[in-house]
């Protein structure tokens, strides 16, 4: 697919692999430091909060200046700060607040580099590649996050905590390298009257793009309350799987393989997205993908087993990375080029804004009510968010489920 996209790709699997380490690495620390729900779960939403302060920024930026210097900056800026978190647990300094700070520096650091990678990518492949550039980018980001990155977490817990930190630094900064071997510039045609006017009008104007748009519109809405339901889910999930008195009863490395397991479906899942588009329609595929991810989080409730968790992460894996692939390539063939950033940022924080607060909602409410509460509570969500999708765009699905309908055949006004 070109140079440029080689790059981006190696990139972003290194950047991925320090996202899976960082991802499971510090919620395991934290558990090793407390077993309050409530302070489990900050780890979270720490990591995620900066998604509903910054989201909007970062997009505006992103189609204001260099794509790629910006992702360059936030690479060797969050490896910087985990540097220093690194060095502190070396000391042996490190508490649960210096961790919540690291990773909530990093979190902020990930707004604006992978609003700035999803907008850049389209050009560095034509659209017609999308789908498969974004299959490839997907893989890569799988095997990262979870098939090396989470259960290398679980033996650096155990073994030297000090590298849970050290070893993402190291990543994020080789990351941020190679972007360099990038040809050309990655910046969008601003008009000068565009480039000096305030930020507020930029991200006024993607607020009112995507509230219009009808699809896009639903599918955010949709993506935010899976996402804060998935983060309550997770955020004490930990709890009901690690440790003596868990119901599952995993060990740390343990729970870094339920990560492993995930990834071993992710990889299919995402290389097939193209194929489950042609075959049953790209909204039915999409569709699809989320009811199934949200009907499988009741497995480990119902029955709380290794022998349950693990299977169940992989076909987690498998519908959860191919409706990732397919709702990323429809935003990036929906949302005009100069629009990209902003509008997909504005989608970003519809969809991942309730993230932090689902985290720290989970927490509060398993402190209460327990911790089945918070996993059966947050199935319902999903599934209620998943048939408010389909009320809400089925009616514009006219043709046979094997015509493999665009999403721009279904949008509305823009």
């Amino acid at each position: 697919m070109g140079r440029s996209f080689g790059f981006l790709w190696s990139s972003t699997a290194l950047s991925n692999l320090a996202d899976g380490v960082l991802k499971v690495g510090a919620p395991l620390l934290a558990v090793s430091m407390t077993r309050s729900p409530t302070l489990v779960s900050l780890a979270g939403a720490a990591a995620t909060v900066p998604w509903l302060l910054l989201a909007l920024h970062a997009g505006a930026l992103a189609d204001r200046l260099d794509r790629r210097r910006i992702m360059v900056v936030a690479n060797v800026g969050r490896a910087a700060v985990l540097s220093l978190a690194g060095l502190a647990a070396l000391l042996g300094v490190l508490d649960l607040w210096v961790l919540l700070a690291a990773v909530l520096v990093a979190g902020v650091a990930e707004v604006f580099a992978d609003v700035s990678a999803q907008s850049i990518l389209p050009m560095t492949v034509p659209q017609a590649d999308l789908t498969r550039a974004n299959g490839r980018v997907s893989t890569a980001q799988m095997i990262g996050n979870d098939f090396v990155g989470a259960p290398l977490a679980g033996l650096l817990v155990v073994t030297l905590p000090a590298v849970v930190f050290g070893a993402p630094a190291l990543l994020y900064g080789a990351a941020g390298l190679l972007l360099l071997g990038m040809r050309g510039t990655y910046r969008m045609d601003v008009p000068r009257v565009q480039g000096r006017r305030p930020l507020r009008r930029d991200i006024g104007e993607a607020l009112r793009y995507l509230w219009s748009h009808r699809v896009l519109r639903s599918l955010a809405v949709t993506a935010g309350l899976l996402n804060l339901a998935n983060a309550a889910y997770f955020a004490v999930f930990v709890l009901w799987a690690v440790g003596d008195g868990s119901r599952i009863g995993l060990e740390p490395g343990e729970y870094g393989l339920m990560t492993t397991a995930f990834a071993v479906g992710a990889l299919p899942g995402s290389l097939l997205s193209g194929w489950a588009a042609g075959r049953f329609g790209e909204f039915r595929a999409l569709v699809g993908c989320w009811l199934a991810t949200s009907l499988l989080l009741i497995v480990p409730v119902a029955v709380p087993s290794p022998w349950t968790l693990y299977p169940t992460a992989v076909l987690w894996g498998v519908a959860g990375a191919a409706g990732n692939v397919l709702v990323i390539s429809a935003r990036q063939r929906l949302i005009p080029a100069e629009l990209l950033g902003r509008v997909n940022s504005a989608y970003r924080l519809v969809g991942m804004g309730g993230m932090p607060l689902g985290a720290a909602l989970g927490g509060v409410v398993a402190e209460f009510a327990g911790l089945g509460a918070v996993l059966v509570g947050a199935t319902g969500v999903c599934l209620g968010g998943v048939g408010l999708v389909w009320r809400a765009l089925s009616d514009r699905i006219s043709r046979p489920l094997t015509s493999a309908p665009a999403l721009s055949d279904i949008s509305g006004s823009r």
